[in-house]
């Protein structure tokens, strides 16, 4: 079991500036996701916790303890890369037993051990076939089973489950969590995608261009994020941020002093018919109905529950729900 701590970590390769000033906390058995586009730093910041690279300034802690001179085999972290890096000349069952053979572990307990993880993962019908006659999906549960087995103090894990089909990609976001929960260990997790960092984190940090720019729970970004870019990044659809000025002449709410736009989720905006804006798209999506409206050339959308009997090109009047609207300065960032 692990906490892990960066303290002002800069990292630069050649003239790219890969990490700024990064401070974090991850807190010992965190389900922790980095999340942000890429090239913001998120993979970067697992080579640096694993050992591969080393920080220009700053420092890292694992346990409360300096590593940035601790060789990555004595870090005891284990890794789930992007590219999977397994094995070609090995069977997926050697290739997830091979940590615990590396380090001397009974036959018994390596046994029960691939058993156990395998089960978890449905690849047991798989274990006996090497890695290119497997799918990519097939392939990318091969590399996760062979990080599981292993007993590290933490879990780094880039992007491990993109090549899955979304239904599959799903289940096996919720098993990652549950496994983790069991076994009690702390989990890094990078993730570009903001449905999977919402659903499986229990801690979470959105990153832009090297820098965090929040830290907290899903819950508390997505409710109070401090800037138009995290409110941009969390949520589907995203944020709607409209100028002051037109928020107050289609009186959706009037901002604190220094309030350069409104923010509100499309979920808090309610639409009846009546003049204001026009409906430019409307999408029946089953349990709920997307609307796209035009706000004088402006998009907003408005997400209402079940399917409420809108057509394209109606006029409708908006009212966002009491106390959900978001006020943010010229900069971008969140008003009080």
């Amino acid at each position: 079991m692990a906490s892990i701590s960066f303290r002002n970590v800069t990292k630069r390769f050649g003239d790219t500036l890969a990490l700024d000033d990064v401070s974090f906390d991850i807190r010992d058995n965190a389900f922790f996701c980095l999340f942000g586009p890429p090239l913001s730093g998120k993979s970067t910041i697992l080579k640096l916790i694993l050992g591969l690279e080393q920080p220009d300034a700053g420092e890292i802690l694992i346990d409360g303890r300096p590593v940035s001179h601790v060789s990555p085999a004595k870090r005891n972290v284990a890794m789930v890369f992007q590219n999977l890096a397994l094995f070609p000349h090995m069977s997926a069952l050697d290739n997830v037993r091979f940590p615990l053979v590396e380090r001397g572990i009974d036959a018994n307990t390596i046994r029960a051990r691939v058993s156990d993880v395998s089960d978890k993962l449905h690849i047991g019908h798989i274990l006996h076939k090497p890695p290119a006659q497997l799918s990519g999906g097939e392939r990318q549960r091969v590399a996760i089973a062979r990080a599981l087995v292993r007993d590290p103090v933490a879990y780094l894990m880039d992007d491990p489950i993109s090549a899955l089909d979304a239904r599959l990609r799903e289940e096996t976001r919720v098993e990652l969590r549950r496994i983790q929960q069991d076994m009690g260990k702390t989990l890094v997790y990078v993730t570009h995608d903001q449905e999977e960092a919402m659903s499986v984190a229990d801690g979470l940090a959105v990153l832009e261009s090297g820098r965090v720019r929040q830290i907290g729970t899903p819950d508390e970004l997505y409710r109070h994020p401090n800037s138009t870019y995290v409110a941009s990044m969390l949520g589907a659809p995203a944020m709607n941020v409209v100028p002051m000025a037109l928020a107050a002449r289609m009186q959706l709410g009037a901002g604190p002093a220094g309030a350069a736009s409104l923010g509100v989720r499309p979920e808090n905006l309610r639409v009846t018919r009546g003049p204001g804006a026009r409906i430019a798209e409307v999408e029946p999506l089953g349990g709920f109905t997307t609307l796209t409206l035009d706000l004088e050339g402006t998009q907003m959308r408005a997400m209402l529950r079940g399917q409420p009997q809108f057509t394209a090109g109606e006029n409708v009047t908006l009212r966002v729900d009491e106390g959900r609207a978001h006020f943010f300065d010229g900069a971008g960032q969140a008003l009080a």
